[in-house]
């Protein structure tokens, strides 16, 4: 496949040619950076683990040039952090045993508004992949960058025909937990299984963990404790979970308003709070 970026490429882990590569995939996640996928899109990599007929591939859309650095990498270059964050990221690839991992090395300056040219990239990565399922970025997250890549596959997949589209499309947490979601709103994800595979591929970016920035263990913590958290009146039923916000309704009604869809989330979680509140002063006032 030829992207529209000149260093944009595809690494298969297993050496499959590329295409077919692609085509075995059943989940796909769509992430702004180097380490998003492994952090946001766990339910897809576990699903497709060791199996024979699903598939997960990987697609970055930045180029990783503007990550922050410390320690050892203090003085590398824009060009050496995005060899250096490029090789991490096959190194997950590899450790998941993703069906594929697709670089299309955008700048982030160019996707934080509507590019043609990354639509176009999009659209054909969903078509050769035909994925069930897609994950990306959730449209609460606080990253910009995050909310623009989610943006942009949103408005790629409403350029395609609705058959041509996934048949759930999540939105994920990285830069805001989806805690705050109310029970009926949140998509829990069980990530109790392979705690061992799991540190590993947030392990793969050293260049992130030894510059300062915890992600490992700030993950695998995030889990544990939404599994613990879940419910208050029950014991654990799993021993890892993860959130995220069913993105679906808007890629099976183009006509949905894409702001008032996330404030409808806003507006319950509001509400959730508000009416207990309500009922227990009430109780207080009548004592």
């Amino acid at each position: 496949m030829k992207f529209n970026q000149p260093a944009s490429s595809i690494f298969v882990p297993d050496g499959l040619d590329a295409e077919a590569a692609l085509g075995r995939t059943t989940h796909l996640a769509i992430v702004g950076h180097q380490d998003d996928t492994e952090i946001l899109a766990i339910d897809g990599i576990l699903a497709s683990f060791q199996q024979r007929y699903q598939w997960f591939t990987s697609v970055i859309v930045t180029d990783g040039r503007g990550s922050p650095r410390s320690g050892t990498y203090t003085t590398y270059t824009d060009d050496d952090m995005r060899a250096v964050r490029t090789k991490e990221q096959m190194s997950a690839a590899m450790i998941g045993e993703y069906a594929a991992q697709v670089f299309l090395d955008y700048p982030s300056s160019q996707i934080k508004s509507p590019n043609d040219l990354l639509a176009e990239d999009l659209i054909s990565i969903i078509r050769k992949t035909q994925p069930e399922v897609l994950y990306t970025h959730n449209l609460a997250d606080k990253h910009d960058t995050h909310v623009a890549v989610s943006l942009r596959v949103i408005e790629a997949l409403r350029r395609m025909p609705h058959i041509e589209r996934p048949q759930k499309l999540y939105g994920s947490e990285v830069w805001r937990d989806l805690d705050w979601l109310i029970d009926e709103d949140k998509i829990t994800f069980d990530c109790s299984s392979h705690e061992s595979l799991q540190l590993k591929l947030l392990g793969a970016f050293e260049s992130q963990i030894s510059g300062g920035k915890r992600y490992d263990l700030a993950t695998m913590g995030r889990r544990k404790a939404h599994a613990t958290y879940a419910a208050s009146h029950q014991t654990d039923v799993q021993t890892g979970s993860a959130f995220a916000m069913d993105l679906t309704p808007l890629i099976k009604d183009d006509s949905l308003d894409i702001d008032f869809f996330v404030e409808s989330f806003i507006n319950r979680f509001k509400e959730d709070v508000q009416s207990r509140l309500y009922k227990l002063m009430q109780k207080q006032d009548t004592r």
